[in-house]
C-alpha cells in the first residue's frame, strides 16, 4: 500500500506492508520494521525484505527520502542535511505510528547515515537497529569528509564530482552542479545501471567526458521491470535532490548576508558521542564501502564498537557487493528477523 503524509513541512511517499498474522494477541499492536534506502535507490529497493518480514508478523514501512520518487523535493541544496532527513523520520513515526513509540530501523547506503543520525539524536525511538555497507563516523574536528575522499580519490571521486562549482553572482554566491547536466546527456538510464550494476571494490570515478559506450548486463537480482521502475521515478524527479544529500556532507556555502552551514558543522555538538541503539552490522566483502581505507581495521580492531557500545554483531558476507540486501534478499531478511525477534 502507497501512502502520503506530511511532515516536518514536506509530503512524504510511504510505501507500507502489515503483517499477514500477528503471534502478539490481539490486542498488541505489531512491531514496526522503518526501512531507509540509499542512492540510487527508492522504497522500492525493500520489496523482498518487505513481503519477508510482513510474513513473519512485522508492519513494515519504507519511504521515499525527501527529494527521491513520489517525496517532496525542497529546492534549496540547504534542505538536505541530515538534521532535515531525521525530522522528516520522527514525523513520519509520528504520523503512522505513535509520537510516543519505538520502530526497529534498517539501514543501507545513505538510509545507513541517517539511521546513525537517528540513533545518535532520538534514540528514544529505536528499539534496535541493522544496518548495511556504511558505518558509524563519530565527528572529527580534522576529518571532514569531503576533503578526505578528496586525499584518497582524487578529484574525479563520485562523491567530489556530486559538489558545487561556486562563482560570485549578483550579491549571492550561486551555486551550478555539472553533474546534473552530465547526467542529462548520459541518460537517466544508462546513470542508474551504472551505479546500480557496478561490482568493482575500488572507487567509483566520473571524470569529465567520461565514456559510456560499453554495454551494461544486467545482475540476476537486477529485472527489466526493477529497472524501468527506477527510471520511472528518476525521471520524474530528477537526480538534485539525492546528490544534495552528498552536497551537505560537508562545504559551508558562504553568500553575502550569511553563512549556511552544512551536516558536518551542524553535528559538531555531538564530537565524541557515542550511538548506544542496539546495532548489528551487515556489509559484503565486496562492497566498495567495505575497501575505503581504514574501514576494515576500523571495523575488526576494536574502535567500531568503542563508538557504537551496543554493536552486537558485525556479518561480512563473502562474495556480495553495495547492494546486498538485493543480492542476497532471503539471507537478508533472516539476519534482520534473527536480530529483531531478540528484543
Amino acid at each position: 500500500m502507497n501512502r502520503f503524509v506530511k511532515v516536518n513541512g514536506i509530503n512524504m511517499h510511504f510505501a507500507e506492508k502489515t503483517p499477514s498474522f500477528t503471534d502478539n494477541g490481539a490486542s498488541r499492536p505489531p512491531p514496526v520494521i522503518l526501512f531507509l534506502h540509499g542512492f540510487p535507490e527508492l522504497w522500492y529497493t525493500w520489496r523482498h525484505q518487505m513481503v519477508a518480514l510482513s510474513s513473519l508478523g512485522y508492519r513494515t514501512i519504507a519511504p521515499d527520502l525527501r527529494g527521491y520518487g513520489d517525496t517532496e523535493a525542497p529546492e534549496s541544496a540547504d534542505a538536505y542535511t541530515s538534521l532535515h532527513v531525521v525530522g522528516d523520520l520522527i514525523g513520519l513515526i509520528d504520523a503512522v505510528v505513535g509520537d510516543r513509540e519505538k520502530v526497529f530501523v534498517v539501514g543501507h547506503d545513505w538510509g545507513a547515515i541517517i539511521a546513525w543520525h537517528l540513533c545518535l539524536l532520538r534514540p528514544d525511538r529505536v528499539k534496535a537497529l541493522v544496518n548495511m555497507s556504511v558505518v558509524f563516523e563519530p565527528w572529527n574536528l580534522k576529518r571532514k569528509p569531503i576533503s578526505m575522499f578528496k586525499s584518497f580519490y582524487g578529484d574525479d571521486y563520485y562523491i567530489c564530482r556530486f559538489q558545487v562549482s561556486q562563482e560570485w553572482g549578483f550579491y549571492i554566491l550561486q551555486e551550478y552542479g555539472e553533474i546534473e547536466a552530465e547526467f542529462a546527456k548520459v541518460g537517466t538510464e544508462r546513470v542508474l545501471l551504472e551505479m546500480l550494476t557496478y561490482r568493482n571494490t575500488g572507487p567509483i570515478l566520473l571524470p569529465k567526458g567520461k565514456s559510456y559506450d560499453d554495454p551494461v548486463s544486467l545482475p540476476s537480482w537486477l529485472t527489466e521491470y526493477d529497472v524501468k521502475y527506477y527510471v520511472s521515478k528518476y525521471e520524474k524527479s530528477g537526480f538534485t535532490g539525492p546528490v544534495n544529500y552528498y552536497r551537505n556532507m560537508d562545504r559551508v556555502t558562504i553568500n553575502f548576508c550569511f553563512a549556511r552551514c552544512r551536516t558536518w558543522e551542524m553535528m559538531g555538538a555531538f564530537s565524541n558521542a557515542q550511538v548506544k541503539v542496539p546495532v548489528k552490522f551487515i556489509i559484503g566483502d565486496k562492497d566498495l564501502t567495505y575497501h575505503i581505507p581504514g574501514t576494515k581495521k576500523y571495523i575488526h580492531e576494536g574502535r567500531f564498537k568503542s563508538h557504537v557500545p551496543l554493536l552486537d554483531k558485525v556479518v561480512v558476507i563473502k562474495g556480495v557487493g553495495h547492494f546486498l540486501h538485493e543480492e542476497r534478499p532471503d539471507e537478508i531478511s533472516k539476519h534482520i528477523h534473527d536480530y529483531f525477534l531478540t528484543f
